[in-house]
């Protein structure tokens, strides 16, 4: 979650420093221009587009409500006298369930001017009191809220204890815990709270604990033996929670397991928890459901898990916090590794006087506000990968930082003999660029320069590391589109004219030639890579991509290069955001099958060095499909 490395090289180039603080544009972008006043503005052919103002009403520490205990309940006040509408509530019993949920009471509390109460005594008591607060002296209270349309806003979670007949709020986890980074004898949990406090987790009579008071909170467990199941207990202020975990197998030990796949869980259409402010949690918790229901060591999800394309970091962070939500009830118990797709773009939106749209760039300052910096604080995933594209061939002045972050949106990771490769398809993004390539910076699919070369050092690392049999590359965007992408991803119609612009330069390599030389790297150059995992089309198909299948369009007139060896793209963008229907125009539509609209989960089972697959509707778990990867 931290970007310390990054970070770490501000004392290297002070000019970064500079930056930081007077809000020079990057110089990674042409025609963004700060006037007298400080505001930003993008100017073409004299006329100056403002950038947009999103002022976005609500934040997670607003809708949390500032709760505050009184004798006969909770008091909320959102700090947003526009917000009418309602919360339903309940108790959360972390006790009798693996996986906790709210259980909501049959009445609602109604907001007015911002502002709520949940009578806990008149509503919650007596046969009411399904987590024994009254007995115990403390509990869990969640609410979810509904804004004037019925829309639902956020899940929030206050902690309680009862003394001297009175309710008294406490620290509460908001977000997680969480199971990241885990090993063969590690593991990092990791929670938000809404308080600063010093928290601690006990394994086996072991406590980790925080190092200061905080309101994020990472532990990292250790001295763990392999493949093994093991009890933890978070305590904070005064409560606590219990869950499980178990660690990796021993690496190279090649014991059988599952590991689950899917992406693109953005708000859907039906109404209900199908929309649940920038995710489809419906389906979001049907998969996570599903993947634990087969013993999942793991779950990639490789990105779209909102709607995004926002300017306002607190829209972004509280779509995230929705989408987290959805999948905490279970990924306290096994890691889901998130990364980033075109819908966590967060970025400056450039605008006429009329509101007519003109640009929209990556957010800067990159350190704070680009797409990658704000996944990464919402986030913790490894931090192995490259720092940023500084030093590359296009760097417009290598004297100073003028790229995002990647941070840990590409990554790498093992589970005993399987590596699973990150790779971040939508960084630097720039969605005008298409249409307008004036203000510069990268294509939605297009892997820039030293990202494929840290590719290709991880993909030479692991083919000598002995006890890795398998290697699964993922990132957001098709190598090969079928359905609603055909147009972008890494295809864009077969035009290899589109490519990023930097500093107002065009890049030498065009998209088609670039997909070519990262698909070399998978191909030709390593012999572990089975399939590469992607999304972005909403819709599972596969496509089995041997050396006959033609790739290109007609008339190519760059190299094209030979396949030595066959490999697979499995897409999943079947998590929940709309359906994408087939398009047969590409010339690898015959290596495509098992093309379906269902939502799905692909699991991954992993036997040595046999790889099946099966693919299940997590809404009905029927089998969308199921096949052999490797014998």
């Amino acid at each position: 979650m931290k970007t310390s490395i990054f970070f770490a090289l501000i004392f290297v180039f002070s000019n970064f420093i500079a930056f930081s603080q007077t809000g020079t544009v990057p110089k990674v972008y042409k025609n963004i221009k700060i006037d007298k006043t400080g505001k930003f503005y993008y100017e073409e052919e004299n006329q100056k587009f403002y950038e947009y103002d999103e002022k976005y009403l609500y934040s997670i520490k607003k809708l949390q409500g500032n709760p505050v205990g009184d004798a006969t309940g909770i008091l909320l006040d959102f700090k947003a006298k526009e917000l009418t509408g309602k919360i339903t509530y309940g108790f959360i019993d972390y006790a009798n369930s693996k996986h906790p949920v709210p259980v909501w009471f049959k009445r609602s509390a109604y907001i007015k001017a911002g502002k709520t109460k949940i009578d806990i005594k008149k509503n919650l008591s007596g046969r009411y009191d399904m987590i024994h607060w009254e007995k115990n002296g403390y509990g869990v209270l969640s609410f979810r809220i509904f804004n004037k349309k019925n829309e639902i806003l956020y899940d929030g979670i206050v902690s309680f204890k009862y003394e001297n007949k009175k309710f008294i709020v406490t620290a509460s986890i908001i977000d997680g815990p969480h199971v990241s980074k885990l090993t063969s004898n590690s593991v990092v949990i990791w929670f938000n709270t809404d308080k600063a406090i010093k928290a601690n987790i006990e394994v086996e009579s072991k406590k980790f604990s925080d190092t200061k008071a905080t309101t994020h909170h990472e532990i990292e467990i250790t001295g763990l033996q392999p493949n093994k199941t093991y009890e933890y207990t978070v305590n904070y202020d005064g409560l606590k929670q219990k869950y499980t975990f178990k660690t990796a197998p021993k690496t190279g030990s090649r014991k059988p397991f599952v590991f689950a796949y899917a992406s693109d869980s953005r708000a859907g259409n039906g109404g209900g928890e199908r929309d649940f402010n920038g995710a489809n949690a419906y389906i979001a918790k049907k998969i996570m459901a599903l993947a634990s229901y087969n013993n999942a060591a793991f779950l990639q999800f490789t990105g779209d898990m909102i709607n995004g394309y926002s300017s306002s970091i607190d829209r972004t962070e509280l779509e995230y916090a929705n989408w987290k939500r959805a999948i905490e009830p279970f990924s306290h118990h096994f890691p889901v590794i998130a990364t980033v797709g075109n819908h966590e773009v967060i970025g400056k939106r450039f605008v006429s006087k009329e509101d007519n749209f003109k640009q929209f760039v990556t957010g800067f300052p990159f350190e704070t506000e680009s797409s990658a910096a704000v996944f990464a604080n919402n986030f913790v995933n490894p931090e192995n990968g490259p720092l940023s594209e500084d030093n590359s061939a296009c760097d417009p002045d290598k004297s100073t930082i003028d790229f995002p972050p990647y941070s840990e949106t590409v990554f790498y990771y093992t589970y005993d003999n399987v590596a699973v490769v990150v790779l971040n398809s939508n960084y630097l993004y720039t969605p005008t660029l298409t249409n307008d390539i004036t203000a510069g910076g990268n294509l939605h699919g297009y892997i820039m320069d030293n990202q494929l070369k840290w590719l290709e050092e991880t993909i030479l690392k692991l083919e000598k590391d002995k006890n890795v049999d398998h290697i699964f590359v993922t990132q957001h965007t098709p190598a090969f589109p079928n359905g609603g992408h055909v147009g972008d991803d890494m295809w864009y119609y077969g035009n290899n004219k589109f490519r990023p612009i930097i500093a107002g330069k065009k890049v030498e390599k065009g998209i088609i030639e670039r997909r070519d030389q990262y698909l070399d790297i998978l191909i030709n150059k390593s012999t572990k890579v089975v399939a590469i995992l992607t999304g972005d089309e909403h819709n599972y198909n596969k496509v089995k991509i041997s050396p006959d299948v033609n790739i290109y369009p007609k008339n190519y007139k760059y190299n094209k290069f030979k396949r030595n060896r066959t490999i697979w793209q499995i897409n999943n963008g079947a998590a929940g955001a709309p359906y994408y229907a087939q398009d047969k125009s590409t010339p690898w539509t015959k290596a495509v099958s098992g093309f379906s609209t269902q939502n799905a989960l692909v699991l991954f089972y992993v036997e040595g060095k046999k790889v099946k697959v099966k693919v299940l509707n997590p809404d009905t778990f029927e089998t969308v499909d199921e096949y052999t990867l490797r014998k």
